[in-house]
């Protein structure tokens, strides 16, 4: 059956805009079915958000993450030792990670046959995109065409950043110095993340928190254990504060709020959202619908044009990368009729996601807070890391593991975990979720001992 509808489709003309996770997932997979594929991509084959962005500041943080580390190994027997930033290799270490990255998806690509063109595109017709590549214009016949154009960060009119010492978090990869003082504007996912990356390599840091605790959206519980670790490091916590300007004085930066508080230092870094980028594509004349400039989306990740597709940041959907890669290759199914067969549905409430702050932070699910505000009957049970035999170990005993279950089933429904590796440990939860299966299922598993994942059998208890 399924070579079938491969084969029978094989002339199927796919074009897509955006080479990011999204984009080139759709164009391997869609081409392994048979598809003509075209990729389109104006930055850099991979995506400018996922090589330009994500991978840079986890690669940062990771180095970060060392240099914090040794400064805790007397706790563990050791001389304490004190790591200096080599910031030539840092940048050497960035620009090799994602290189190798780049030419891996390049390779593939290559391999399924997929034609790539870097330029800018727009559609001029409901099957019809147009192409600027190195000068040349080109018009391509589409049957199908999926929009992953990804984002860029949002800059309020209140601040104009000059790549300096006001910046976006792009500015900020690969870093040209690290700032003695810096101000986080932003205390989301992205904020807290440059928090924990700037204070491990040195900088005096300051967090303007518009609300009255960080990551306003998450467990208050997750919140408290990163915001104690915050106080630890010496960072300055603005809670209830709106930045209102960003002002540069010569080698200094004022960050003015509504509240009244200022805060003066040598770097600011905006990290508040980001926005999509259709404003270029002229979609509007293949009749899609917009919504606050992202495309409006069903379960098929089709636009109001059925043969119109969206995939990634565009959709409005979850912006991480995990649930961009899933879109594009269930557009890719859908594209060429492996929906009319076996097909589960892409389930966003049960997407993992993780910060990586120190310690880590993860969940995926329903959660606590959201569950009673629902009104619903769930079973929470909580295990902390300082009962874990494999944290002590590692001088690290920070957080805990949390794991939210249908007390009537036992069939886990969510969870959370803040320590080390929580974004390793929650793909356990994460499987649990999407599978259906029951706390007695996690219990049951023979884990590793001594290890961190045995707190999830305890948790699930």
């Amino acid at each position: 059956m399924f070579w079938r509808v491969a084969s029978a489709l094989v002339s199927t003309r796919f074009v897509i805009i955006g080479g990011g996770p999204a984009g080139n997932t759709a164009a391997t997979h869609a081409a392994r079915l048979g598809a003509q594929v075209t990729l389109i991509e104006r930055d850099i084959i991979g995506g400018a958000a996922h090589l330009w962005d994500c991978i840079p500041s986890k690669t940062m943080m990771a180095t970060g993450g060392a240099m914090a580390f040794t400064r805790s190994i007397q706790g563990m027997g050791l001389e304490q030792q004190e790591a200096e930033v080599d910031l030539p290799g840092l940048q050497g270490r960035i620009a090799d990670i994602q290189g190798r990255l780049q030419r891996n998806t390049i390779r593939l690509l290559e391999s399924q046959g997929v034609r790539m063109l870097m330029g800018s595109a727009r559609l001029v017709g409901p099957h019809q995109v147009e192409v600027v590549s190195e000068g040349v214009t080109e018009q391509i016949q589409a049957d199908a065409i999926l929009i992953a154009t990804g984002s860029r960060p949002r800059i309020p009119e209140w601040c104009q950043p000059d790549g300096q010492r006001i910046l976006t978090t792009r500015d900020c990869y690969p870093p040209k110095i690290f700032p003695t003082s810096m101000t986080v504007v932003g205390s989301g996912v992205t904020g807290v993340e440059f928090v924990h990356m700037f204070s491990s390599f040195g900088s005096n840091v300051s967090l303007v928190v518009s609300r009255q605790q960080v990551l306003p959206s998450k467990d208050p519980e997750v919140a408290a254990v990163l915001e104690d670790d915050f106080l630890r490091r010496g960072v300055r916590l603005l809670k209830g504060a709106r930045a209102t300007s960003i002002e540069r004085h010569g080698d200094e930066v004022v960050v003015s709020c509504d509240d009244g508080r200022v805060v003066r230092s040598s770097h600011a870094v905006l990290a508040i959202g980001s926005v999509p980028n259709t404003n270029d594509l002229d979609l509007g004349t293949a009749g899609v619908h917009l919504d606050g400039g992202y495309v409006t989306i069903n379960r098929h990740c089709q636009s109001n044009v059925a043969h119109i597709y969206a995939a990634g940041d565009v959709s409005g959907k979850l912006p991480l990368s995990s649930v961009a890669s899933m879109q594009g290759r269930k557009v890719a199914e859908h594209v060429m009729g492996l929906h009319k067969v076996a097909h589960r549905h892409l389930d966003y409430d049960k997407a993992a996601s993780a910060i990586f702050t120190e310690p880590e932070i993860a969940d995926v699910g329903l959660a606590e807070t959201e569950a009673f505000a629902e009104g619903r009957k769930i079973r929470v049970t909580k295990v902390p890391f300082s009962a874990n035999p494999k944290a002590l170990i590692n001088n690290d005993s920070r957080g805990f593991v949390k794991i939210v279950s249908d007390p009537a089933t036992g069939v886990v429904l969510g969870g959370s975990i803040v320590g080390r590796h929580a974004a390793e440990l929650i793909s356990v939860i994460a499987l649990a979720v999407t599978a259906n299966l029951t706390v007695s299922d996690i219990v049951e598993s023979l884990l590793v001992h001594p290890g961190l994942s045995e707190a999830l059998a305890e948790a699930a208890e």
